[in-house]
């Protein structure tokens, strides 16, 4: 059996004894066959010395098995790491930070609590995932959408207390802003409601999320406060319609007034969902998908310029930037909405061009909904993000997994051609190159997300030098005023690094609250960079 660093054999045997004596037996997990599913199937340091280990892992069924879990890892100062399903693929998985820390499964949690159609919220555990939700929404025909990311698989509470993000209006696709109230157990086992939850019998927990005082909620969102063990969500009212479309300019100069005419309908809030900047010319016209010889060649050319790209696309009918936009509502309101962006967008480019994409009325057969090839946009999770660095004709050796660096840009034209200069010269210098060509997504309402992805390889030391690349890429993005919004386990003290403002007093603030409420540090020691004393100096 493992143990935890620095704590001694038998008394962990007496501890993992005393979590048995909670949780049964069965929910003890020990070998290292059932902990083989608690390591990080995407890990950039599997099979080295460095890869993050659990010691065990305890899954309990009740707040009062997590309560009682606490106080007997506080008795034995035992690593303590939460997770809620563990399938955040890609930023650390079901892997603790913290390696030897015993992992605390919370997916038998997983009822759905509350749900209210009129009010359009819900109260879930965090064994919830999304096709949970769904499912239990589709079979009591609610007139309700839920937000999911890709993919689906994972739990409500999780991924918004990771900053996760989805693809319908707002402020539904940032799914911690679309949060209200939590349930959260104390590091020393104590049990605390936030919001409207602190007043017992509250009839608006879910509904209005402030309640009296300070705003405590943000503390246990990417760190290591507390156990959430409840949270309400605001969910989406099902449309009456949908309607999306493509904007598509031909100059590589046409970002900047393309982004301008987009900023005055996200500023006004005429298009509130998820887009995505595309560009065929310089990614190929379907992601995913090789271009065809000619165009591939081109790509490949040191030094291709703007113009070149430009030709190559007035000649095979091909766009160099795009745009997709998405409307829910009214019958009357999609389609207005769509002719306001399209005078909006020709104000700016009198030759710009378009494509009406799907229009839908709901609610949608079964049918009808497995048909959907953007699923998440209309709120249907799925398992199709998995196709990034899967097996294919294109590629048959496939991929051992990926992890993801997101700087984040701010909403304009500018930044994403700087962004893309600085580090195409950097992936040119350093020799390297990630799994796609990133283009910046609007997750966030007002700033770019632009995605990286990087792929785990089975040879070390290629997956030493990714590591080393992301690293150079964290402080460079930094260098240029981009910081990342969350990344995987490997890169979190990196990322912490760089949020340095007067002598890194963001970072001294989150220790002071961790030592305040967990002073013996046995809860998720590393998480998003925050330590507790006794590991700050050196890892012990």
């Amino acid at each position: 059996m493992r143990v935890p660093h620095g704590i001694d054999s038998k008394v962990f045997s007496a501890a993992v004894r005393e979590l048995e004596g909670i949780v049964g037996q069965q929910w003890v997990f020990t070998s290292e066959e059932d902990l083989y599913l608690y390591r990080d199937a995407y890990s950039p340091f599997w099979g080295e010395a460095e890869e993050r280990l659990a010691s065990a892992a305890v899954s309990p069924e009740s707040v009062e098995q997590v309560q009682a879990i606490l106080r007997i890892a506080n008795a034995h100062r035992i690593p303590i790491y939460p997770i809620s399903t563990g399938r955040n693929l890609g930023y650390g998985g079901a892997a603790p930070v913290y390696s030897g820390s015993v992992v605390l499964d919370l997916k038998r949690m997983n009822r759905i609590l509350e749900i209210d159609e009129q009010a359009a919220s819900c109260l879930v555990e965090p064994g919830v995932s999304y096709f949970d939700l769904y499912r239990h929404i589709r079979a009591n025909k609610l007139k309700l959408w839920i937000d999911c990311p890709d993919p689906g698989w994972g739990s409500l509470i999780g991924n918004a207390l990771d900053h996760g993000n989805g693809y319908t209006m707002n402020p539904f696709r940032d799914h911690f802003a679309a949060h209200c109230g939590m349930e959260v157990v104390l590091a020393n086992g104590d049990l605390v409601r936030t919001g409207m939850g602190a007043l017992p019998g509250a009839k608006t927990w879910q509904q209005s999320r402030y309640g009296f005082g300070p705003d405590v909620d943000g503390i246990f969102s990417q760190g290591n406060s507390g156990v959430v063990t409840k949270m309400g969500f605001w969910l989406m009212a099902e449309p009456e319609a949908y309607l999306s479309g493509t904007v598509m300019v031909s100059r590589h100069a046409d970002l900047v007034p393309l982004m301008k005419a987009f900023s005055v309908l996200n500023n006004t809030n005429a298009m509130m969902a998820t887009t995505r900047i595309g560009s065929p010319l310089q990614l190929g016209r379907v992601f995913g998908v090789p271009p065809e010889p000619e165009h591939a060649a081109l790509l490949d050319k040191p030094g291709v310029t703007p113009e070149e790209l430009e030709a190559y696309g007035r000649k095979n009918d091909l766009p160099y930037w795009t745009i997709d936009l998405k409307f829910y509502g009214g019958t009357e309101v999609v389609e207005a909405q769509w002719t306001h962006a399209m005078r909006v967008f020709r104000s700016a480019i009198p030759d710009v061009q378009f494509a009406k994409g799907d229009r839908l009325t709901f609610p949608l057969s079964e049918t009808q909904a497995e048909a959907v090839k953007d699923k998440a946009s209309l709120g249907i999770p799925s398992l199709g993000a998995f196709f990034v660095g899967a097996r294919s004709p294109n590629k048959p050796v496939g991929s051992h997994g990926h992890f993801w660096l997101s700087p984040i840009l701010p909403l304009s034209a500018e930044a994403v051609l700087e962004a893309q200069k600085v580090f195409a010269r950097a992936f040119r210098e350093w020799g390297v190159a990630p799994l796609y060509r990133a283009l910046p997504q609007l997750y966030s309402p007002r700033a770019f997300y632009l995605l990286f992805g990087f792929e785990v390889s089975e040879d070390p030391a290629v997956n030493r030098k990714t590591r080393e690349t992301v690293r150079r890429m964290i402080k460079l993005a930094a260098e240029h005023g981009w910081g990342e919004y969350r990344t995987a386990p490997a890169f979190m003290d990196d990322v912490m690094n760089v949020y340095s403002y007067n002598n890194h007093a963001l970072r001294g603030l989150y220790e002071r609250i961790k030592d305040a409420l967990d002073p013996n540090g046995i809860l998720a020691a590393g998480r998003c960079g925050i330590w507790p004393k006794h590991l700050r100096n050196g890892r012990s």
